[in-house]
């Protein structure tokens, strides 16, 4: 080994080879990236991100994304040795079991990584969302001589990020809001998998940024340290624009087959990784080797960050002393939590007419939204649709960030991995609508925002073949079973007015994960509430709505139990009042929320659906996929295994076989 006498090129090559040693230890892992990259993480993490290690939620901390997630052995190296709480054992431990380094970053494990990647696309939409959470939050609390709120969001993405669909939607929006906040590094090193981009990847990416309204700019060596110094300063001092700076590298620098698709993943194997070390001046036999002058300079952000902090929760004290009402409102909002009393701007909604249940959400969140600031969201181009509008707001543009109102465009995905990198930032509760069909485009979103256990509220109206005329590529079928799929992804699907407001309720105090609204286009039946159950029963996710009785009205033990969800609950009612007629004690149960029903402890879900009661029909306007945990092999579905109909809602009801005949048809066949 040749004497380092270049700090810096001593600390690229640490990052370098801790990579390489996790990933051929774990004999599985992408090198390529970090390989290729050390140099600008190296620039970046050293002389220009502010954070703190000892604290990694500092509130005004520069936030690093790796949307190229499959280069997690990056973020992790720098975790270490910048001396966040990631052991050098952890990275040994890399992409083994309950080891806080996984194949791909997970904002829940490991200290310092922000954001959950690995799809790629999500981490670049995620910084776009964090970029307009920033944005609103200095228009609301920066003044004049105190920005309070004051950093940059980085971000280093890969060729596969720019070639995802999401990566060009949210492009676009950040382009079109002028977040200048986000400075992305783009590792321009033109290999995939599969081999050469230029495989399937030709287009100018410069023209397609700047045609979006992006800064873009070039550095020739992805190993030029002051190049690539210049162009994060010229970014930070560039506005009215978010910056993408094209780094050109060679993937897996240094190892015996850079520069090609073999760098880019999977363990080089022994030998590759001794030439590699040798190529890089390293001693070959020695693993995970951190050099004392290596630590010494990356550790001085222990001191930096506490002293960053310290500066700034300084300037908050003076600036709370001038504006002692936003110094309240921005201690409020660092919280996390809602503000004291909240729940009493709730409507109560007693005496109101027959509305769909998507016009009842939008009172909701129109009679809530003065009471919690942090409230802020949209729509995908479908606003008065779902009645997402915040009335007391206009819209968040460009010029206006201090607005609630944001139009996401007809970008699903885009608008659900927005919404996660709000939720990430902190502060805000982001809400977005659509229709439940189109659910599908932002899936990914979704579980990602499942897996990262964080509040994003989805608002799905339009929920079921009840949409009418727009036909079976609107209607939605299979999407409450495949919503309902997602592990820590609350589906709630209300009956009426009331199950609206508890639903809004239950979202706004679940924090450790997404909720999404399944909501009707069509009028719902008003549920007297004097008559049958509170609604309050929707937190326990199913309840008793009207309880079995006899042919005169005395109480009896159910011989048969309807279950329905959303529109369907009015139907289960109306057919319950002929089973009783007829000599049938019924019981239905109003189910909104399987995952909250299935959380409840099993003498109260005995309690719901006693075992001895075989004959349950359950009742909804979806696929039967999942019913059958609930209605046992002697119940049975009136569900919709088929697509929809061109047609009046009532029309396609009626031939899916939505009647209240029907349903004491089904009901009779059982008992």
């Amino acid at each position: 080994m040749k004497p380092a006498t270049d700090i810096d090129q001593l600390c690229i090559n640490t990052i370098r080879t801790l990579s390489l040693d996790a990933v051929q230890k774990a004999n599985s892992g992408h090198p390529g990236l970090p390989l290729g990259m050390a140099p600008a993480a190296y620039v970046l993490w050293t002389k220009f991100l502010r954070h703190n290690p000892k604290n990694p939620k500092w509130f005004n901390r520069d936030r690093f994304l790796l949307s190229a997630g499959h280069g997690s052995m990056l973020i992790y190296s720098l975790l270490h040795l910048t001396g966040y709480e990631l052991s050098l054992d952890e990275l040994k431990n890399f992409r083994q079991l309950h080891s806080k380094t996984p194949g791909h970053p997970e904002n829940i494990l490991t200290p310092g990584v922000e954001i959950t990647t690995g799809p790629l696309g999500q981490g670049f939409a995620n910084g776009v969302g964090m970029g307009i959470a920033q944005k609103h939050l200095q228009a609301m609390f920066n003044r004049p001589g105190h920005n309070i709120i004051d950093h940059f969001i980085y971000c280093i993405c890969s060729d596969g990020d720019l070639m995802e669909g999401v990566s060009y939607e949210s492009a676009s929006l950040a382009g079109h809001l002028k977040l200048d906040n986000l400075i992305y590094l783009y590792d321009d090193n033109k290999i995939t998998i599969d081999g050469p981009t230029d495989l399937a990847f030709s287009e100018d990416v410069t023209k397609r940024f700047e045609s979006c309204g992006w800064e873009v700019s070039v550095v020739e060596d992805g190993n030029d340290l002051r190049a690539i110094e210049e162009a994060i300063k010229a970014a930070q001092k560039s506005t009215g624009r978010p910056k993408l700076i094209r780094i050109k590298t060679i993937i897996g620098y240094g190892m015996p087959k850079q520069g090609t698709s073999k760098a880019h993943s999977d363990a080089p194997g022994t030998d590759a990784v001794k030439e590699t070390k040798r190529n890089l001046d390293w001693p070959e036999n020695k693993t995970f080797f951190i050099p004392k002058e290596v630590l010494s300079q990356f550790r001085q952000a222990l001191k930096n960050g506490p002293k960053l902090e310290k500066e700034w929760e300084s300037g908050v004290k003076k600036y709370s002393k001038e504006f002692p009402e936003l110094g309240k409102a921005l201690k409020q909002t660092r919280s996390g939590s809602l503000p004291e009393g909240w729940e009493k701007s709730l409507p109560k909604f007693d005496g109101v007419e027959a509305k769909a249940t998507r016009a009842y959400s939008g009172e909701v969140i129109n009679a809530i939204a003065e009471t919690i600031p942090q409230l802020i969201g949209g729509s995908a181009d479908l606003t008065p649709s779902n009645n997402t509008f915040i009335k007391s707001s206009s819209d968040l543009q460009a010029d206006r960030y201090a607005n609630r109102n944001i139009h996401f465009g007809i970008r699903e995905h885009a608008m659900g991995s927005t919404m996660n990198g709000m939720a990430l930032y902190g502060s805000v509760i982001p809400f977005g609508g659509t229709f439940q069909t189109f659910s599908d485009y932002m899936r990914p979103a979704i579980r990602l925002a499942a897996l990262s256990h964080i509040q994003v509220l989805f608002v799905f109206t339009h929920d079921s073949i009840g949409l009418g005329e727009d036909g079976p590529t609107h209607q939605s079928v299979e999407h409450l079973a495949a919503l309902r799929a997602i592990p820590n992804l609350a589906l709630i699907r209300p009956a009426d007015a009331h199950e609206v407001r508890e639903a809004w309720r239950a979202a706004l105090t679940r924090t450790e994960g997404p909720t999404a609204f399944a909501l009707s286009r069509q009028k719902v039946a008003l549920i007297d509430r004097k008559k049958y159950a509170d609604a309050k029963g929707l937190h326990k996710g199913a309840y008793i709505l009207s309880e079995a009785a006899t042919a005169s009205g005395n109480a009896a033990e159910p011989k048969l139990i309807l279950i329905a969800t959303g529109s369907e609950v009015g139907l289960a009612l109306a057919a319950r009042e002929k089973l009783q007629k007829a000599g049938t004690p019924t019981r239905v149960v109003s189910m909104p929320c399987w995952e909250f029903f299935d959380a409840q402890p099993a003498r109260y879900r005995e309690s719901i659906l006693p075992s001895l009661v075989s004959a349950r029909l359950a009742i909804e306007a979806g696929v039967s996929l999942g019913w059958a945990k609930y209605v046992g092999n002697a119940g049975d579905t009136l569900t919709v295994d088929r697509f929809g109909a061109s047609a009046p809602a009532e029309d396609v009801f009626r031939d899916c076989g939505f009647t209240v005949e029907n349903v004491v048809k089904k009901a009779r066949k059982l008992l």
